[in-house]
């Protein structure tokens, strides 16, 4: 092949261009790259942190919900043993408040025994001077002989 004067020429043409592009294109086109790189690197990076970050809440969010129904659970169980408590300390005073009342009838019950039973005291006697009137046939004085009628009223 035959190298003439035009090849030369654009061969130094060539070279001007070449060192012109790298003096003064290249080094904004390198560093515009770098940049462009190294603003990717670092939304990559913080891509990577957001979902770390996203992962972590989650386990947070799901171990706060847990305690929370932990939590719920635990006071549910003491609302149920307190309602539990309530209900017998209800039952025990009402047992109380039954045995109470059945003591106050008792005791009333015993009063009217004891009442009747007087009267009863009271009839007989009457009934035994009326019969040892008719008997005797002769008029009994209650005053004179009501050491006689208390003494057979305490042995009835």
């Amino acid at each position: 092949m035959n190298m003439n004067l035009t090849m030369l020429g654009q061969l130094i043409a060539f070279a001007i261009f070449v060192w012109f592009c790298m003096k003064f294109v290249w080094p904004p086109l390198t560093s515009a790259m770098q940049e462009r790189v190294k603003k990717i690197a670092d939304g990559l990076d913080a891509a990577n942190r957001a979902e770390r970050d996203l992962e972590l809440a989650q386990e947070k969010a799901i171990s706060e919900l847990r305690e929370s129904k932990e939590k719920a659970a635990e006071i549910i169980e003491q609302a149920n043993k307190r309602a539990n408590q309530i209900i017998d300390e209800a039952k025990e005073t009402a047992r109380a408040e039954g045995d109470r009342l059945v003591a106050a009838a008792q005791a009333e019950v015993e009063q009217e025994v004891n009442r009747a039973k007087e009267v009863l005291r009271k009839q007989v006697s009457e009934l035994a001077v009326a019969g040892a009137t008719k008997i005797l046939s002769k008029s009994v004085d209650a005053s004179a002989h009501a050491d006689l009628l208390n003494q057979l009223t305490e042995e009835l």
